[in-house]
C-alpha cells in the first residue's frame, strides 16, 4: 500500500492510494464508519501502533469489498503534502554515497572511506507537486539531488547490520535541494541544504514489505524531461543496512525518523559548465518500486 498525506477542503488528512492510482481512500472516514479510532497522521501511526499498517489494510479491504466509493477522493481534488509534513527531527542524510558522484564533485580522492552524515532542518520539507523556492537573493547555484529515503518504524540503538532492515517502516523519495554557493561559503552542509522548501518528499510512503531489496532499485532524475541522473542503489558505497547501523551507534533512532541515502552522479554542479536550476524548471525524481516525485522551481 502507498500511504499519503493530503489536504482536502481545507482539512489535513491521510490515506491509502487506490490501486488504480487515481483516488485515495480516506482512512479516517473508513475508521469512523467502522467505529474505530485511528492516529490522526501517518507520523502518529508509525509512532503509536505496531499494528498501524495492518489496520489500514483491513479498513481498505472492507471499503473495497463493500464498494464504499464515497470514502474515496479523486487525487486531482487534493493538495499533496509530504507523507510526514513536519518531521519531529532533522532529516539525516548520507553524503557522497555513490562513487561516481563523489568523483564528479571532486576526484577519486573524494570517495569517502567513512560515512559522511549531515542533516536538513524539518522546515525544508514540502510535498509532491509543491514549489521549490529559488531563494534568488541568497543563491544562484540551486541544485537537485534525487534520493531514496527511509522511514524508521521502531525505536532502536546500536542496531546491527543483520537486523537493520527490521527497523524500516517504509520508503519514500527525497530531493535534497542544495544551494552550492552557500554550501561552499560556509564550509559545511547544513545552511546550503536547509533553506525553506529544500526537501521535497513523497509522493507517499511504500511499506517495507513491498520492497524486496532496497539496495537494488533504479533511480533517475529528470529536469524539464531531460534525464540528468540515472543509476541504481546497487552502487551505494554504504548499503542501507550499514547506514542504519552506523547512525544508530550510540544514538537512538525513533519511529518516523527519515534517512536520505545519497544521490548518484549527474547533479547540476557536476556538469562542465554547471547546469543549475532556474525558475520554472520542472524536476522529477523516480525510484523503482516507490514512485515519482515532481516539483517545480519558483
Amino acid at each position: 500500500m502507498k500511504l499519503m498525506s493530503f489536504e482536502w477542503n481545507g482539512i489535513v488528512k491521510y490515506g491509502v492510494v487506490h490501486e488504480k492510482g487515481d483516488r485515495v481512500w480516506d482512512v479516517l472516514a473508513l475508521a469512523e464508519a467502522n467505529d474505530q479510532d485511528l492516529p490522526r497522521s501517518i507520523a502518529e501511526g508509525i509512532q503509536e501502533s505496531g499494528n498501524f499498517y495492518a489496520t489500514l489494510g483491513k479498513l481498505v479491504q472492507w471499503g473495497a469489498e463493500n464498494r464504499k466509493e464515497e470514502y474515496m477522493i479523486p487525487l486531482e481534488d487534493v493538495k499533496w503534502l509530504a507523507p510526514i509534513p513536519r518531521p519531529s527531527k532533522n532529516i539525516m542524510c548520507v553524503g557522497k554515497n555513490y562513487r561516481d558522484h563523489a568523483i564528479e564533485m571532486g576526484s577519486e580522492a573524494d570517495i569517502p572511506k567513512q560515512m559522511i552524515v549531515f542533516t536538513k532542518a524539518p522546515t525544508t520539507v514540502i510535498g509532491h507537486q509543491e514549489t521549490i523556492e529559488a531563494h534568488a537573493k541568497l543563491t544562484n547555484e540551486l541544485d537537485y539531488e534525487g534520493e531514496l529515503a527511509v522511514v524508521i518504524g521502531k525505536r532502536g540503538r546500536n542496531i546491527t547490520e543483520a537486523e537493520a532492515l527490521d527497523y524500516v517502516f517504509g520508503y519514500t523519495i527525497v530531493n535534497d535541494v542544495t544551494a552550492r554557493d552557500l554550501q561552499e561559503r560556509h564550509k559545511q552542509y547544513f545552511l546550503g541544504k536547509s533553506l525553506d522548501s529544500f526537501c521535497p518528499m513523497g509522493p507517499w510512503i511504500v511499506h517495507h514489505s513491498e520492497i524486496k531489496n532496497p539496495n537494488t532499485l533504479g533511480i533517475q532524475t529528470r529536469v524539464n524531461g531531460e534525464i540528468r541522473q540515472d543509476s541504481n542503489t546497487e552502487h551505494f558505497i554504504f548499503p542501507l543496512e550499514e547506514i542504519i547501523s552506523t547512525l544508530s551507534q550510540g544514538m537512538t533512532l525513533e519511529p518516523g525518523d527519515i534517512i536520505a541515502t545519497g544521490t548518484p552522479s549527474g547533479v547540476g554542479k557536476g556538469f562542465k559548465p554547471p547546469r543549475f536550476l532556474n525558475s520554472g524548471d520542472e524536476i522529477e525524481v523516480y525510484v523503482e518500486g516507490v514512485g515519482k516525485l515532481n516539483n517545480s522551481v519558483n
